[in-house]
């Protein structure tokens, strides 16, 4: 079920920001036991994305066109999301 999770979260970004790099982390298991994760049935993941998307955005809209692209993943798959959101010129 994770991995089906993460893989589906890799689809979602690759076909709304194109990135050079994508790394998810499944960060559930360091949250295991908590009330809203039981509650909601979505998992912790960690992002880091690369995409030439996010050039001349400020964090705040690099972290919106991500939350975007997941779409109903947010719902439904994930409880809590850590994004690292960088153009490919800059040091990640």
């Amino acid at each position: 079920m994770i991995q089906q999770r993460v893989e589906l979260i890799r689809a979602a970004l690759e076909a709304a920001l194109a990135p050079e790099w994508i790394e998810i982390h499944d960060d559930s298991a360091s949250h295991a036991g908590h009330a809203g994760a039981l509650a909601s049935g979505g998992g912790h993941f960690t992002v880091v994305i690369v995409s030439e998307a996010f050039a001349e955005q400020p964090t705040i809209k690099r972290h919106q066109m991500v939350y975007r692209a997941l779409g109903n993943l947010m719902q439904t798959d994930i409880h809590a999301l850590v994004i690292r959101a960088f153009t490919p010129s800059e040091n990640h």
